[in-house]
């Protein structure tokens, strides 16, 4: 992946303005490159949000090895909350949840047509969560993908006077697990293998035999 090439090309030359040394003791216990790209779902989501997800992964490893402590690791975190945000989108689009409008538009909201607890009117206009429990079939896909929105995603890049939601590092890189967990639980809890794929435009449908 070009982005994800860019930024290891810039650790190794040092190009990046962050002092880093080795750690004899390092022991790499988070899923690799490999792992992610042998998943069933890598190669039916856009390409950009996999290279997003790569940023994450290669942030997961080499953070842990600066010097510089932080008060807030969620910037480990928000290139695959952004993937997470694109894949979530795509999902609802390709299974008929969201229109064109929706989808291309500006004014579509993931956190507001997740949200299980939106107004029963709202929720039966605009919302996506009965939807997602239907054709899931339970309610098990759908709490999961709220949960990993509100914490991965929503929390975690706002502030408020009493909630500042900085988290440290190990708990960056849960909530990228987090995501990637997510997507598989998307997939496998939907039967998405099991429909038939259309590819078009570099895009995959999903769609119901």
């Amino acid at each position: 992946m070009k982005i994800a090439k860019a930024i290891t090309n810039g650790f190794a030359k040092g190009t990046w303005n962050v002092k880093t040394r080795p750690r004899a003791s390092f022991v790499m216990t988070f899923m690799d490159e490999k792992e992610l790209e042998n998943k069933v779902w890598w190669l039916s989501i856009h390409e950009d949000l996999r290279e997003l997800l790569l940023e994450s992964m290669l942030l997961v490893r080499r953070v842990e090895e600066w010097d510089e402590k932080f008060h807030d690791y969620a910037f480990v975190v928000f290139p695959a909350a952004k993937a997470y945000e694109g894949f979530l989108k795509g999902l609802f689009f390709d299974l008929k949840f969201i229109s064109d409008n929706d989808y291309y538009g500006k004014h579509f909201r993931v956190g507001k047509a997740l949200n299980p607890a939106l107004d029963p009117v709202i929720r039966e206009k605009e919302g996506v969560y009965d939807k997602v429990v239907k054709y899931c079939g339970g309610k098990d896909v759908a709490d999961n993908l709220w949960q990993t929105w509100k914490s991965c995603r929503n929390l975690l890049f706002h502030w408020f006077p009493h909630e500042k939601n900085a988290i440290d590092f190990n708990e960056a890189k849960n909530r990228v697990e987090d995501v990637m967990n997510s997507i598989d639980l998307a997939y496998t809890g939907c039967n998405l293998a099991e429909k038939k794929l259309i590819t078009h435009s570099k895009r995959v449908f999903w769609h119901k035999k």
